[in-house]
């Protein structure tokens, strides 16, 4: 039997007897370099934290999510130290890990310059080198505000104790609501060198950071708020070793040199006017073929799967933003209204209601459902300045929008018919590393949850029957409706969330949906919410950085170029050109006073996918050199050879 003395608890499945007061990191025996943190009954603890009895402990690797984002934390606070032992005036803000990496702000008279950072991170390397130790300790209220009288920005947290702060910098335990500060302490001494109020977990010490870097400065309003002040914001990353990190930044270089933004300029493609105002593009020739292309192909394979096609106004009145909920939920991503004959006119920022009118346009009957509704429909939301990238993060875009409408029995054969639906339609693209979330009820919800958990249920039966790899995010459903979330990993490894399929129980109740059953009473039905591409702009961006602008022939602007050794052979290769054209390609023939090599050049930075070049032999013998995007050529070629291989090339939707 266990004693006083001793405690039952789990360790890696196992139960274990370990000594009272034995910590996370002497029951794993951790040395706090692989092992840098514990999961104690699911919550992530520091090493030092002390088991209790019946508790179940598990390792957090440096390597692994939830030890990133511990490393990656705790680099930040190392950042904030060494910034307020250069910048004695700065005020700290908030300084949580985020994907790849953290950041930090704070409030100072004048921005951070590149030698600052310079600064900043040498002093950071050697506070690591120190080894200084992360301590924990909880604070009450009035005793924090006195540590803390002299952060502004902190004192404002700790008056959002009970958390209602969405910051995790806050250092409020959720549920327990204590406030708990963390002390850096000299490892030799143990003199107070820093502190800050913060949530944890932290690494033991400073030395168990390997390798960091400090990648950029720059604005960002306290909280998210333009009606905040302005701070400045210091952006870093952090890896578990410098071979992680050195991948990383490679992968940065290559970004670079792939942004969408770069690109459509480089390639002709699409602008953003000032003119017109931030966050609203407009399409060139050449990229808008490429939308054409994207979005009729679509349309063909919607209409191949039962989807009925649909078209709605640009803006509605506010009644039925009122009804749908999305002036109460939504109104501060919205644009402004305008006031015409009495109402309130908004322009749409989502389709659904739109499609929702169509549905209660007459009454249906259970004979009719599903019903699959489709509409590439442009909608508006007034995004913030300073969030605003390109096609991916844009004010004005294009959902590729489905609502199906169905009777609660078809939900588990609908939910798997439409996941494998847009499995098939991303993989036609060259999309084909895929994962999935499946967002489940958040605390906070509507309906009842005998329906949730059908819905979940049907959800989680699609991904399991199309065979995508997931997890189950707890509780991140929004409070209507549970939900898949479809990620890709691209050329380069990035990792993109595009498709959404969401069950909504909420909106058919708020629009008092129904449809005739088959014994003649009334029901409602379920709704099923649906972008595959997420917008056509931002699916548009992820295929030019995937492809590095070098696009498939099927999708590409110019498929083919025309490259005359003199204008002697111009004739020749219009005649090719004719050909091909006559079987729906894309081709041009380079007229230019440029010379051939010149020429070849052009096309190459164009990323064409095919050079048709032609000289004397060429015209003899009715044929053509056969140049590729890569550079390989093969002389020679028959005419009709040539123009078969780049149509079934084409046709077939190839990869070159």
């Amino acid at each position: 039997m266990s004693t006083v003395s001793e405690l039952r608890i789990t360790l890696d499945g196992s139960e274990r007897v370990v000594a009272a007061g034995t910590t996370a990191g002497d029951a794993l025996q951790a040395d706090g370099r692989s092992v840098i943190a514990a999961r104690v009954n699911g919550e992530p603890r520091d090493l030092a934290h002390e088991v209790r009895e019946g508790d179940a402990v598990e390792p957090i690797e440096v390597g692994s999510g939830d030890g990133r984002a511990i490393l990656r934390h705790s680099t930040a606070h190392v950042m904030a130290q060494a910034v307020q032992e250069l910048f004695p005036e700065a005020k700290l803000g908030i300084g949580p890990p985020v994907e790849n990496g953290f950041y930090y702000d704070f409030d100072v008279e004048t921005p951070f310059t590149p030698d600052d950072l310079k600064r900043i991170e040498k002093r950071m390397r050697e506070i690591v080198k120190q080894g200084q130790l992360f301590s924990r300790r909880v604070v009450s209220d009035d005793a924090a505000r006195a540590e803390l009288a002299a952060e502004p920005y902190k004192l404002e947290l700790i008056g959002l104790k009970g958390g209602q702060s969405d910051d995790d910098e806050a250092g409020v335990e959720v549920g327990g609501g204590e406030l708990t500060i963390y002390d850096n302490l000299d490892a030799k001494t143990g003199d107070l060198r820093w502190k800050d109020l913060c949530r944890g977990p932290h690494l033991p010490a400073t030395r168990q950071i390997p390798a960091f870097k400090l990648m950029r400065s720059g604005g960002a309003y306290w909280r998210g708020s333009e009606k905040n002040p302005q701070l400045q914001r210091i952006y870093g990353t952090a890896w578990e070793s410098r071979d992680k990190q050195d991948e990383y930044l490679k992968m940065l270089e290559e970004a670079e040199k792939r942004d969408h933004r770069k690109l459509g300029t480089d390639l002709d493609l699409f602008s953003f006017p000032s003119e017109i105002g931030g966050g609203l593009a407009v399409w060139h020739p050449k990229g808008g073929i490429v939308r054409k292309v994207m979005e009729d192909y679509s349309r063909r394979r919607h209409e191949e799967d039962g989807y009925e096609f649909v078209v709605t106004p640009h803006i509605a009145k506010s009644t039925l933003f009122e009804v749908s909920g999305h002036l109460g939920w939504y109104a501060d991503g919205m644009y402004p209204p305008m006031e015409m004959d009495g109402a309130a006119y908004y322009p749409k920022p989502m389709n659904c209601p739109m499609h929702i009118m169509i549905y209660k346009a007459r009454g249906k009957s259970y004979r009719e459902l599903p019903l699959r509704l489709f509409e590439l429909g442009t909608v508006y939301r007034f995004e913030k300045s300073g969030v605003l990238h390109g096609l991916t993060r844009a004010r004005g875009f294009t959902q590729d929008d489905a609502h199906i409408f169905c009777t609660p029995d078809q939900l588990n054969a609908e939910l798997a018919s439409l996941l494998k639906f847009v499995v098939g339609l991303l993989r036609d693209f060259g999309l084909t590393d895929f994962e999935a979330e499946l967002a489940t009820r958040p605390e906070k919800f509507v309906g009842e949850p005998e329906e949730w958990e059908k819905a979940e249920a049907a959800l989680e039966y699609a991904l399991k029957q199309e065979g995508i790899p997931y997890v189950v995010a707890e509780g991140e459903g929004a409070f209507y409706a549970p939900k898949i979330d479809v990620h890709i990993r691209d050329a380069i490894g990035r990792r993109w969330q595009l498709s959404t399929l969401q069950v909504d129980f909420q909106l058919p109740q708020r629009f008092d949906m129904e449809f005739q059953a088959d014994d003649g009473s009334r029901q409602r039905p379920y709704m099923i919410h649906r972008a595959l591409f997420g917008s056509v702009e931002r699916f548009f961006a992820i295929l030019l950085e995937h492809y590095a602008g070098a696009l498939p022939p099927w999708l590409a602007p110019v498929q083919v170029v025309g490259i005359p050794i003199s204008d002697d052979h111009i004739t020749h290769l219009e005649k090719v050109a004719a050909m091909l054209r006559e079987r729906g390609i894309r081709v041009e023939v380079d007229t230019s006073a440029d010379r051939m090599q010149k020429k070849i050049r052009n096309a190459q930075k164009q990323k064409v996918p095919y050079m048709l070049l032609a000289g004397d032999d060429d015209v003899a013998s009715d044929a053509v050199s056969f140049r590729y995007r890569s550079g390989e050529q093969n002389n020679g070629v028959a005419i009709d050879t040539a123009v078969a291989e780049i149509v079934k090339a084409v046709g077939d939707r190839v990869q070159i």
